[in-house]
Parts: C-alpha cells; sequence; structure tokens
C-alpha cells in the first residue's frame, strides 16, 4: 500500500493531500530513510512523522484498504 494511502487509513494523517504534502517536504520516515508519498509500506516497517517539534514513531502491524474510524488504531503501535 503506498505510504500517503496508509498515513490516511490508520488516521495518523487526516487526509491524504496532508500525508503527500508532509511527504513532499521531508517529514516522513520509513526504517529512518526519507520516504516519497508512493513508497510501498510493508507489516513491521517503523514510520518517523515529524510534526513540528515532536516526532510520532509507529510500527506496522497490519494494512487494510479500508478500516472503522474505531479500529484504525490496530493498525500500528507506537514504539
Amino acid at each position: 500500500m503506498r505510504l500517503d494511502k496508509y498515513l490516511k487509513v490508520s488516521r495518523l494523517i487526516k487526509r491524504r493531500t496532508v500525508a503527500n504534502e508532509a511527504c513532499d517536504a521531508g517529514r516522513v520516515f520509513i526504517n529512518d530513510k526519507p520516504a516519497k508519498a508512493s513508497a510501498n509500506v510493508k507489516v513491521g516497517d517503523i514510520i518517523t512523522i515529524q510534526f513540528g517539534n515532536r516526532d510520532v514513531k509507529v510500527e506496522v502491524l497490519n494494512i487494510s484498504e479500508t478500516v472503522k474510524k474505531e479500529e484504525a488504531a490496530d493498525l500500528y503501535k507506537y514504539v
């Protein structure tokens, strides 16, 4: 699954266009490497997102095309 779509589906970032812009600005990393919005996300990857002065680091546990709001947090765990 594309990184921008995963960030939206998992609700780490609310909109796909915002996820795209964050990737273009170099604020999203997969396994400590800068990632493009089109990068492929796999189970076990560590995604780091820089929000201003704090970093959010999560491990991908599951990948799903669609998920309910209540189940979105099951797609990742904080590292």
